[in-house]
């Protein structure tokens, strides 16, 4: 299918040169008596290099046609991530190097989606929103509570992200997978 430059937002899967691309970021650019120019930074699935277009109004471009699988996430070596399908059981991975951003979330056990171009897994589409727990925890700081105080700890998978001072350690903390983000805590 092909897409007009309306169509290509973030997210968007293209083809290009027979690689699968995912747009990372997008800019319009009017200026006056000219027509639109849509200014992207594509991501390709297969190498994780960056490619930076633009496309003129009326320009197509063929959607990358991908196939998205149920899995579970097993293990990790140091140059790739298995996962298991949840239908058929057969394994596949994905090299660390390539879901390096997503991995960081990831614990054994986790459901994800896998997405596949022309028969090969390329990317990783985790939960939105996933729950882990606080393993180190520096403790909060009376004081300067004017606006929003957060410290660094660290999650059972070994990200580092930002909280409140009152989220201590080996409570369960819900982290936005996109941004990397602290949204709330689970309640017991």
């Amino acid at each position: 299918m092909m897409l007009n430059q309306g169509d290509i937002k973030v997210g968007v899967l293209v083809q290009i040169n027979n690689d699968p691309y995912m747009v990372i970021k997008t800019d319009h650019n009017k200026t006056a008596q000219r027509r639109a120019v849509l200014k992207t930074k594509l991501k390709n699935l297969v190498n994780g290099s960056i490619l930076e277009k633009s496309f003129q109004q009326g320009e197509k471009i063929e959607e990358a046609e991908t196939e998205t699988k149920a899995a579970n996430y097993q293990y990790k070596t140091e140059i790739e991530a298995l996962f298991m399908d949840n239908e058929t059981f057969e394994q596949s991975s994905l090299p660390i190097e390539q879901i390096s951003d997503k991995i960081k979330y990831l614990k054994e056990g986790t459901d994800v989606d896998i997405l596949y171009f022309q028969g090969k897994a390329v990317a990783l589409k985790l939960p939105i929103k996933i729950g882990l727990k606080v393993i180190s925890a520096p403790p909060g700081v009376r004081g300067n509570s004017a606006g929003s105080v957060t410290k660094t700890v660290e999650l059972e998978t070994g990200a580092q992200i930002n909280v409140p001072m009152f989220i201590d350690e080996g409570e369960v903390v819900i982290v936005n997978t996109d941004t990397g983000e602290y949204v709330g805590r689970e309640q017991n």
